[in-house]
């Protein structure tokens, strides 16, 4: 049996963010699990100006068709007027560990 299609989900957040923000969405399994990877620094263009960042970057994983409701929910509990919130396909993957992540997500 094949698991179905799983995503990578990458979220920056402020690093006081970073770990109530894993825990929600692990808790509400939107995703099944949550990599916090601290001292990220961000550069970006914000209103016309250019911003710097220290920041925390959360690596979720979820499947393809709990993706919506993820994305909600970072949208709900996340500090930024606009998150990133960017999902890659997962092309392969140990099979075991591919259907515990589809099982784990709602």
């Amino acid at each position: 049996m094949s698991a179905e299609p799983a995503l990578l989900v990458l979220i920056s957040c402020p690093p006081d963010a970073a770990d109530g923000l894993a825990w929600a969405l692990v808790e509400a399994r939107l995703a099944a699990c949550v990599n916090v990877l601290p001292g990220l620094r961000s550069v970006y263009r914000w209103n016309e100006a250019i911003e710097r960042a220290d920041e925390s970057l959360l690596i979720a994983k979820t499947t393809a068709a709990g993706y919506p409701a993820l994305e909600a929910g970072v949208r709900e509990r996340h500090p930024y007027e606009l998150p990133e919130v960017v999902a890659v396909d997962i092309a392969a993957g140990l099979p075991a560990y591919l259907q515990w992540l589809a099982a784990a997500v709602r």
